[in-house]
Protein backbone atom coordinates (compact mmCIF):
# COMPACT_ATOMS: atom_id res chain seq x y z
CA UNK A 1 0.00 0.00 0.00
CA UNK A 2 1.34 3.44 -0.94
CA UNK A 3 1.99 5.68 2.09
CA UNK A 4 2.28 9.47 2.32
CA UNK A 5 5.89 9.11 3.43
CA UNK A 6 6.92 7.12 0.31
CA UNK A 7 9.05 8.41 -2.56
CA UNK A 8 6.61 8.88 -5.43
CA UNK A 9 7.50 7.67 -8.91
CA UNK A 10 5.08 8.37 -11.75
CA UNK A 11 3.53 4.95 -11.20
CA UNK A 12 3.05 5.46 -7.46
CA UNK A 13 1.75 8.97 -8.00
CA UNK A 14 -0.89 7.80 -10.44
CA UNK A 15 -1.73 4.84 -8.24
CA UNK A 16 -2.26 7.05 -5.19
CA UNK A 17 -4.26 9.76 -6.98
CA UNK A 18 -6.32 7.42 -9.20
CA UNK A 19 -9.05 6.80 -6.58
CA UNK A 20 -9.45 10.55 -6.02
CA UNK A 21 -9.64 11.17 -9.78
CA UNK A 22 -12.24 8.43 -10.23
CA UNK A 23 -14.12 9.69 -7.18
CA UNK A 24 -14.44 13.17 -8.67
CA UNK A 25 -15.33 11.81 -12.11
CA UNK A 26 -17.99 9.54 -10.65
CA UNK A 27 -19.39 12.38 -8.55
CA UNK A 28 -19.65 14.49 -11.71
CA UNK A 29 -21.24 11.69 -13.71
CA UNK A 30 -24.02 11.03 -11.26
CA UNK A 31 -24.61 14.77 -11.04
CA UNK A 32 -25.03 14.77 -14.81
CA UNK A 33 -27.61 11.98 -14.59
CA UNK A 34 -30.13 14.41 -13.10
CA UNK A 35 -29.73 16.66 -16.12
CA UNK A 36 -30.07 13.78 -18.56
CA UNK A 37 -33.32 12.48 -17.09
CA UNK A 38 -34.85 15.92 -16.54
CA UNK A 39 -33.99 17.06 -20.06
CA UNK A 40 -35.24 13.92 -21.81
CA UNK A 41 -38.21 12.97 -19.58
CA UNK A 42 -39.45 16.23 -18.06
CA UNK A 43 -38.66 18.89 -20.67
CA UNK A 44 -36.50 21.81 -21.78
CA UNK A 45 -37.85 24.42 -19.36
CA UNK A 46 -37.47 22.21 -16.25
CA UNK A 47 -33.96 21.34 -17.46
CA UNK A 48 -33.17 25.04 -17.76
CA UNK A 49 -34.67 25.63 -14.30
CA UNK A 50 -32.41 23.01 -12.70
CA UNK A 51 -29.34 24.62 -14.23
CA UNK A 52 -30.63 28.07 -13.30
CA UNK A 53 -30.88 27.34 -9.57
CA UNK A 54 -27.94 24.92 -9.35
CA UNK A 55 -25.29 27.66 -8.75
CA UNK A 56 -27.14 28.72 -5.60
CA UNK A 57 -27.26 25.12 -4.35
CA UNK A 58 -23.54 24.71 -5.04
CA UNK A 59 -22.79 27.77 -2.91
CA UNK A 60 -24.65 26.10 -0.06
CA UNK A 61 -22.42 23.03 -0.26
CA UNK A 62 -19.11 24.81 -0.87
CA UNK A 63 -18.21 24.71 2.84
CA UNK A 64 -17.32 21.06 2.26
CA UNK A 65 -14.44 22.05 0.01
CA UNK A 66 -13.35 24.72 2.48
CA UNK A 67 -12.91 22.24 5.33
CA UNK A 68 -11.90 19.29 3.16
CA UNK A 69 -9.00 20.99 1.41
CA UNK A 70 -8.07 23.53 4.09
CA UNK A 71 -8.45 21.13 6.99
CA UNK A 72 -6.83 18.34 4.99
CA UNK A 73 -3.73 20.42 4.31
CA UNK A 74 -3.38 21.26 8.00
CA UNK A 75 -3.96 17.66 9.11
CA UNK A 76 -1.47 16.22 6.60
CA UNK A 77 1.16 18.81 7.55
CA UNK A 78 0.66 17.95 11.22
CA UNK A 79 1.09 14.27 10.40
CA UNK A 80 4.29 15.08 8.50
CA UNK A 81 5.59 16.76 11.64
CA UNK A 82 5.05 13.49 13.51
CA UNK A 83 2.07 14.71 15.60
CA UNK A 84 -0.42 11.90 14.90
CA UNK A 85 -2.61 12.43 17.98
CA UNK A 86 -2.88 16.15 17.32
CA UNK A 87 -3.82 15.44 13.70
CA UNK A 88 -6.73 13.24 14.82
CA UNK A 89 -7.97 15.91 17.23
CA UNK A 90 -7.93 18.54 14.47
CA UNK A 91 -9.67 16.10 12.13
CA UNK A 92 -12.47 15.42 14.64
CA UNK A 93 -12.92 19.10 15.42
CA UNK A 94 -13.03 20.19 11.76
CA UNK A 95 -15.66 17.58 10.85
CA UNK A 96 -17.86 18.65 13.78
CA UNK A 97 -17.68 22.32 12.78
CA UNK A 98 -18.50 21.56 9.15
CA UNK A 99 -21.56 19.51 10.12
CA UNK A 100 -22.94 22.40 12.19
CA UNK A 101 -22.31 24.87 9.37
CA UNK A 102 -24.06 22.53 6.92
CA UNK A 103 -27.23 22.63 9.01
CA UNK A 104 -27.10 26.43 9.23
CA UNK A 105 -26.64 26.75 5.47
CA UNK A 106 -29.64 24.51 4.85
CA UNK A 107 -31.85 26.72 7.03
CA UNK A 108 -30.58 29.90 5.35
CA UNK A 109 -31.26 28.38 1.95
CA UNK A 110 -34.88 27.64 2.82
CA UNK A 111 -35.45 31.16 4.12
CA UNK A 112 -34.07 33.01 1.09
CA UNK A 113 -34.72 30.57 -1.77
CA UNK A 114 -37.60 32.41 -3.48
CA UNK A 115 -36.01 35.85 -3.13
CA UNK A 116 -32.76 34.63 -4.67
CA UNK A 117 -34.49 32.90 -7.58
CA UNK A 118 -36.44 36.08 -8.34
CA UNK A 119 -33.31 38.21 -7.99
CA UNK A 120 -31.54 36.04 -10.56
CA UNK A 121 -34.32 36.67 -13.06
CA UNK A 122 -36.47 33.55 -12.82
CA UNK A 123 -40.16 34.06 -13.45
CA UNK A 124 -43.25 32.10 -14.39
CA UNK A 125 -42.76 28.37 -14.82
CA UNK A 126 -38.96 28.57 -14.49
CA UNK A 127 -39.34 30.22 -11.08
CA UNK A 128 -41.80 27.58 -9.89
CA UNK A 129 -39.65 24.71 -11.20
CA UNK A 130 -36.48 26.13 -9.64
CA UNK A 131 -38.12 26.35 -6.21
CA UNK A 132 -39.66 22.87 -6.45
CA UNK A 133 -36.29 21.30 -7.22
CA UNK A 134 -34.21 23.33 -4.75
CA UNK A 135 -36.47 22.81 -1.71
CA UNK A 136 -35.82 19.08 -1.76
CA UNK A 137 -32.08 19.40 -2.40
CA UNK A 138 -31.70 21.84 0.50
CA UNK A 139 -32.78 19.09 2.92
CA UNK A 140 -29.60 17.16 2.13
CA UNK A 141 -27.15 20.09 2.17
CA UNK A 142 -25.55 19.11 5.54
CA UNK A 143 -24.71 15.68 4.12
CA UNK A 144 -23.53 17.18 0.83
CA UNK A 145 -21.09 19.35 2.79
CA UNK A 146 -19.78 16.26 4.57
CA UNK A 147 -19.58 14.28 1.34
CA UNK A 148 -17.35 16.90 -0.32
CA UNK A 149 -15.26 17.18 2.83
CA UNK A 150 -14.68 13.44 3.22
CA UNK A 151 -13.72 13.11 -0.45
CA UNK A 152 -10.62 15.11 0.49
CA UNK A 153 -10.08 13.68 3.97
CA UNK A 154 -10.11 10.03 2.87
CA UNK A 155 -6.94 10.77 0.89
CA UNK A 156 -5.38 12.43 3.94
CA UNK A 157 -6.21 9.34 6.00
CA UNK A 158 -4.36 7.19 3.48
CA UNK A 159 -7.63 5.62 2.32
CA UNK A 160 -8.39 7.15 -1.09
CA UNK A 161 -9.97 3.89 -2.27
CA UNK A 162 -12.48 4.01 0.56
CA UNK A 163 -13.51 7.48 -0.61
CA UNK A 164 -14.00 6.08 -4.10
CA UNK A 165 -16.15 3.20 -2.80
CA UNK A 166 -18.41 5.60 -0.90
CA UNK A 167 -18.74 7.84 -3.94
CA UNK A 168 -19.64 4.87 -6.16
CA UNK A 169 -22.23 3.77 -3.60
CA UNK A 170 -23.82 7.22 -3.57
CA UNK A 171 -23.57 7.58 -7.33
CA UNK A 172 -25.17 4.26 -8.18
CA UNK A 173 -27.98 5.11 -5.77
CA UNK A 174 -28.59 8.39 -7.57
CA UNK A 175 -28.56 6.80 -11.02
CA UNK A 176 -30.93 3.98 -10.08
CA UNK A 177 -33.34 6.28 -8.26
CA UNK A 178 -33.27 8.81 -11.11
CA UNK A 179 -34.30 6.10 -13.55
CA UNK A 180 -36.96 4.82 -11.14
CA UNK A 181 -38.40 8.14 -9.94
CA UNK A 182 -38.22 10.10 -13.20
CA UNK A 183 -38.43 7.57 -16.04
CA UNK A 184 -40.67 4.93 -14.39
CA UNK A 185 -42.76 6.67 -11.73
CA UNK A 186 -42.83 9.98 -13.66
CA UNK A 187 -42.33 12.11 -10.56
CA UNK A 188 -40.68 14.85 -12.63
CA UNK A 189 -38.42 17.42 -10.96
CA UNK A 190 -39.33 16.22 -7.49
CA UNK A 191 -38.19 12.71 -8.42
CA UNK A 192 -34.82 13.92 -9.71
CA UNK A 193 -34.30 16.06 -6.61
CA UNK A 194 -35.25 13.20 -4.28
CA UNK A 195 -32.80 10.85 -6.02
CA UNK A 196 -29.99 13.36 -5.56
CA UNK A 197 -30.91 14.05 -1.93
CA UNK A 198 -30.85 10.34 -1.02
CA UNK A 199 -27.46 9.87 -2.71
CA UNK A 200 -26.04 12.85 -0.79
CA UNK A 201 -27.38 11.39 2.46
CA UNK A 202 -25.43 8.20 1.75
CA UNK A 203 -22.29 10.06 0.63
CA UNK A 204 -22.19 12.13 3.81
CA UNK A 205 -23.32 9.62 6.44
CA UNK A 206 -21.38 6.46 5.52
CA UNK A 207 -17.97 8.12 6.16
CA UNK A 208 -19.22 9.20 9.59
CA UNK A 209 -19.78 5.57 10.56
CA UNK A 210 -16.39 4.61 9.13
CA UNK A 211 -14.44 7.21 11.12
CA UNK A 212 -16.38 6.66 14.35
CA UNK A 213 -14.29 3.54 15.01
CA UNK A 214 -10.57 2.98 15.00
CA UNK A 215 -9.59 1.77 11.52
CA UNK A 216 -6.55 0.77 9.48
CA UNK A 217 -6.06 4.32 8.20
CA UNK A 218 -4.36 7.27 9.88
CA UNK A 219 -7.48 9.08 11.09
CA UNK A 220 -10.54 8.39 13.24
CA UNK A 221 -12.70 10.44 15.58
CA UNK A 222 -11.28 11.17 19.01
CA UNK A 223 -12.13 13.53 21.87
CA UNK A 224 -11.14 17.11 21.15
CA UNK A 225 -11.25 20.64 22.45
CA UNK A 226 -12.26 23.79 20.65
CA UNK A 227 -9.21 24.90 18.66
CA UNK A 228 -9.63 28.39 17.28
CA UNK A 229 -6.14 28.49 15.77
CA UNK A 230 -6.68 25.24 13.88
CA UNK A 231 -10.08 26.42 12.65
CA UNK A 232 -8.63 29.72 11.45
CA UNK A 233 -5.72 27.98 9.71
CA UNK A 234 -8.04 25.46 8.04
CA UNK A 235 -10.32 28.25 6.82
CA UNK A 236 -7.34 30.25 5.57
CA UNK A 237 -5.90 27.22 3.77
CA UNK A 238 -9.23 26.32 2.19
CA UNK A 239 -10.31 29.86 1.39
CA UNK A 240 -9.19 29.44 -2.22
CA UNK A 241 -11.38 26.38 -2.75
CA UNK A 242 -14.28 28.12 -1.01
CA UNK A 243 -13.71 31.21 -3.13
CA UNK A 244 -13.43 29.08 -6.24
CA UNK A 245 -16.73 27.30 -5.66
CA UNK A 246 -18.63 30.42 -4.64
CA UNK A 247 -17.15 32.38 -7.52
CA UNK A 248 -18.00 29.66 -10.03
CA UNK A 249 -21.58 29.72 -8.79
CA UNK A 250 -21.81 33.51 -8.93
CA UNK A 251 -20.30 33.54 -12.41
CA UNK A 252 -22.74 30.84 -13.51
CA UNK A 253 -25.59 33.08 -12.39
CA UNK A 254 -24.10 35.91 -14.44
CA UNK A 255 -23.72 33.63 -17.45
CA UNK A 256 -27.36 32.60 -17.15
CA UNK A 257 -28.45 36.23 -17.04
CA UNK A 258 -26.37 37.03 -20.14
CA UNK A 259 -27.66 33.93 -21.93
CA UNK A 260 -31.26 34.85 -21.20
CA UNK A 261 -30.50 38.19 -22.86
CA UNK A 262 -28.81 36.82 -25.98
CA UNK A 263 -30.42 33.39 -26.47
CA UNK A 264 -33.25 32.91 -23.97
CA UNK A 265 -34.02 29.53 -22.43
CA UNK A 266 -32.13 27.73 -25.21
CA UNK A 267 -28.95 29.51 -24.17
CA UNK A 268 -29.39 28.52 -20.50
CA UNK A 269 -30.07 24.91 -21.51
CA UNK A 270 -26.99 24.80 -23.79
CA UNK A 271 -24.85 26.24 -20.99
CA UNK A 272 -26.20 23.54 -18.71
CA UNK A 273 -24.94 20.86 -21.10
CA UNK A 274 -21.50 22.50 -21.19
CA UNK A 275 -21.31 22.62 -17.41
CA UNK A 276 -22.38 19.00 -17.01
CA UNK A 277 -19.77 17.73 -19.45
CA UNK A 278 -17.18 20.16 -18.13
CA UNK A 279 -17.69 18.77 -14.63
CA UNK A 280 -16.62 15.34 -15.84
CA UNK A 281 -13.58 16.62 -17.74
CA UNK A 282 -12.45 19.03 -15.02
CA UNK A 283 -12.93 16.29 -12.43
CA UNK A 284 -9.67 14.76 -13.68
CA UNK A 285 -7.74 17.90 -12.73
CA UNK A 286 -9.62 18.41 -9.48
CA UNK A 287 -9.34 14.75 -8.50
CA UNK A 288 -5.62 14.67 -9.17
CA UNK A 289 -5.10 17.89 -7.22
CA UNK A 290 -7.12 16.57 -4.28
CA UNK A 291 -5.28 13.26 -4.35
CA UNK A 292 -1.76 14.66 -4.50
CA UNK A 293 -2.37 17.52 -2.01
CA UNK A 294 -1.89 15.40 1.17
CA UNK A 295 1.37 14.05 -0.25
CA UNK A 296 2.63 17.58 -0.88
CA UNK A 297 1.53 18.72 2.58
CA UNK A 298 3.18 15.73 4.26
CA UNK A 299 6.56 16.23 2.59
CA UNK A 300 6.38 19.98 3.14
CA UNK A 301 5.77 19.35 6.83
CA UNK A 302 8.64 16.83 6.87
CA UNK A 303 10.97 19.35 5.19
CA UNK A 304 11.77 17.04 2.22
CA UNK A 305 12.36 19.61 -0.53
CA UNK A 306 13.74 17.05 -2.99
CA UNK A 307 10.53 15.06 -2.91
CA UNK A 308 8.49 18.26 -3.04
CA UNK A 309 10.35 19.36 -6.19
CA UNK A 310 9.91 15.94 -7.73
CA UNK A 311 6.15 15.93 -7.04
CA UNK A 312 5.73 19.38 -8.54
CA UNK A 313 7.60 18.60 -11.77
CA UNK A 314 5.90 15.25 -12.28
CA UNK A 315 2.50 16.87 -11.70
CA UNK A 316 3.08 19.52 -14.37
CA UNK A 317 3.96 16.83 -16.92
CA UNK A 318 0.92 14.71 -16.08
CA UNK A 319 -1.44 17.70 -16.16
CA UNK A 320 -0.04 18.86 -19.50
CA UNK A 321 -0.62 15.47 -21.12
CA UNK A 322 -4.14 15.24 -19.71
CA UNK A 323 -4.96 18.76 -20.97
CA UNK A 324 -4.15 17.90 -24.59
CA UNK A 325 -6.11 14.65 -24.41
CA UNK A 326 -9.18 16.39 -23.00
CA UNK A 327 -9.12 19.12 -25.64
CA UNK A 328 -9.03 16.54 -28.43
CA UNK A 329 -11.81 14.55 -26.77
CA UNK A 330 -13.92 17.71 -26.45
CA UNK A 331 -13.60 18.46 -30.15
CA UNK A 332 -14.40 14.90 -31.20
CA UNK A 333 -17.30 14.39 -28.78
CA UNK A 334 -18.95 17.82 -29.11
CA UNK A 335 -21.83 16.62 -31.25
CA UNK A 336 -22.41 13.14 -29.73
CA UNK A 337 -22.55 14.58 -26.20
CA UNK A 338 -24.87 17.37 -27.30
CA UNK A 339 -27.21 14.89 -28.98
CA UNK A 340 -27.30 12.85 -25.77
CA UNK A 341 -28.80 15.76 -23.84
CA UNK A 342 -30.71 17.91 -26.34
CA UNK A 343 -31.08 15.81 -29.47
CA UNK A 344 -34.85 16.33 -29.33
CA UNK A 345 -34.52 20.01 -30.41
CA UNK A 346 -32.62 20.88 -33.61
CA UNK A 347 -32.36 24.56 -32.71
CA UNK A 348 -31.02 23.84 -29.24
CA UNK A 349 -28.69 21.15 -30.61
CA UNK A 350 -27.15 23.59 -33.08
CA UNK A 351 -26.45 26.13 -30.33
CA UNK A 352 -25.00 23.49 -28.02
CA UNK A 353 -22.63 21.96 -30.60
CA UNK A 354 -21.33 25.41 -31.55
CA UNK A 355 -20.84 26.29 -27.87
CA UNK A 356 -19.02 23.05 -27.12
CA UNK A 357 -16.63 23.44 -30.06
CA UNK A 358 -15.50 26.82 -28.73
CA UNK A 359 -15.62 25.84 -25.07
CA UNK A 360 -13.34 22.80 -25.53
CA UNK A 361 -10.27 25.05 -25.77
CA UNK A 362 -10.66 25.72 -22.05
CA UNK A 363 -9.30 22.24 -21.26
CA UNK A 364 -5.89 23.24 -22.60
CA UNK A 365 -5.48 25.78 -19.80
CA UNK A 366 -7.71 25.04 -16.81
CA UNK A 367 -5.63 22.14 -15.43
CA UNK A 368 -2.60 24.29 -14.63
CA UNK A 369 -4.67 26.91 -12.79
CA UNK A 370 -6.61 24.28 -10.82
CA UNK A 371 -3.44 22.45 -9.81
CA UNK A 372 -1.56 25.67 -9.02
CA UNK A 373 -4.23 26.83 -6.60
CA UNK A 374 -4.44 23.41 -4.93
CA UNK A 375 -0.63 23.19 -4.73
CA UNK A 376 -0.40 26.39 -2.70
CA UNK A 377 -3.23 25.18 -0.45
CA UNK A 378 -1.22 22.01 0.18
CA UNK A 379 1.76 24.21 1.12
CA UNK A 380 -0.51 25.92 3.66
CA UNK A 381 -0.25 29.16 1.67
CA UNK A 382 -3.95 29.91 1.60
CA UNK A 383 -3.52 33.55 0.58
CA UNK A 384 -1.73 32.78 -2.69
CA UNK A 385 -4.15 29.98 -3.45
CA UNK A 386 -7.09 32.30 -2.79
CA UNK A 387 -5.63 34.97 -5.07
CA UNK A 388 -5.37 32.51 -7.95
CA UNK A 389 -8.91 31.25 -7.39
CA UNK A 390 -10.36 34.72 -6.93
CA UNK A 391 -8.85 36.03 -10.15
CA UNK A 392 -9.57 32.86 -12.12
CA UNK A 393 -13.13 32.14 -11.11
CA UNK A 394 -14.50 35.62 -10.45
CA UNK A 395 -12.56 38.60 -11.78
CA UNK A 396 -11.47 37.26 -15.17
CA UNK A 397 -14.73 35.41 -15.79
CA UNK A 398 -16.94 38.37 -14.93
CA UNK A 399 -14.95 40.82 -17.05
CA UNK A 400 -14.88 38.44 -20.00
CA UNK A 401 -18.57 37.52 -19.97
CA UNK A 402 -19.61 41.17 -19.66
CA UNK A 403 -17.29 42.52 -22.37
CA UNK A 404 -16.83 39.87 -25.07
CA UNK A 405 -20.56 39.50 -25.94
CA UNK A 406 -20.55 43.21 -26.86
CA UNK A 407 -18.48 42.29 -29.92
CA UNK A 408 -19.25 38.61 -30.60
CA UNK A 409 -22.70 38.27 -28.99
CA UNK A 410 -23.48 34.61 -28.14
CA UNK A 411 -20.08 33.35 -29.32
CA UNK A 412 -18.51 35.91 -27.01
CA UNK A 413 -20.15 34.21 -24.02
CA UNK A 414 -18.65 30.83 -24.92
CA UNK A 415 -15.27 32.41 -25.71
CA UNK A 416 -15.16 34.33 -22.44
CA UNK A 417 -14.61 31.13 -20.46
CA UNK A 418 -11.52 30.34 -22.54
CA UNK A 419 -10.10 33.85 -22.27
CA UNK A 420 -10.55 33.83 -18.49
CA UNK A 421 -8.65 30.54 -18.17
CA UNK A 422 -5.75 31.86 -20.28
CA UNK A 423 -5.42 34.85 -17.98
CA UNK A 424 -5.60 32.54 -14.93
CA UNK A 425 -2.74 30.39 -16.26
CA UNK A 426 -0.55 33.48 -16.70
CA UNK A 427 -1.20 34.53 -13.09
CA UNK A 428 -0.61 31.00 -11.80
CA UNK A 429 2.74 30.74 -13.57
CA UNK A 430 3.83 34.10 -12.14
CA UNK A 431 3.05 32.92 -8.60
CA UNK A 432 4.78 29.58 -9.11
CA UNK A 433 7.92 31.23 -10.47
CA UNK A 434 7.92 33.88 -7.77
CA UNK A 435 7.58 31.42 -4.86
CA UNK A 436 9.61 28.46 -6.11
CA UNK A 437 12.62 29.28 -3.94
CA UNK A 438 10.61 30.03 -0.80
CA UNK A 439 9.01 26.57 -0.79
CA UNK A 440 11.83 24.69 -2.50
CA UNK A 441 10.00 23.29 -5.54
CA UNK A 442 12.06 25.15 -8.18
CA UNK A 443 13.88 23.67 -11.13
CA UNK A 444 17.11 23.01 -9.21
CA UNK A 445 18.08 19.38 -9.44
CA UNK A 446 16.58 16.66 -11.56
CA UNK A 447 13.28 14.88 -11.21
CA UNK A 448 13.74 11.60 -9.34
CA UNK A 449 12.15 8.64 -11.07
Amino acid sequence: MVQLSDHFTYRRLLRYTFPSIMMMIFTSIYGVVDGFFVSNYVGKIPFAAVNFIMPFLMIMSSAGFLFGTGGGALIAKTMGEGKQDKAREVFSFIVMVSAIIGVLLSVIGFVFLRQIAVLLGAEGRMLADSIRYARIILLSVPFYVLQYEFQCLFAVAGKPRMGLYVTIMAGVTNMVLDALFVAVFRWGLEGAAAATAVSELIGGSVPLFYFFRRNSGSLWFVRFRFDGRALLKACTNGSSELMSNISISIVSMLYNMQLMKYAGENGVAAYGVLMYVSLIFQAVFIGYSVGVAPVVSYHYGAGDKNELRSLFQKSLILIGCASVCMFLAGQILARPLSVLFVGYSLELLKITVRAFTIFSFVFLFSGIAIYGSSFFTALNDGLTSAMISFLRTLVFQCLAVLLLPLWWKLDGIWLSIVVAEVMAVIVTILFLVGKRRKYGFGAEGSVRQ
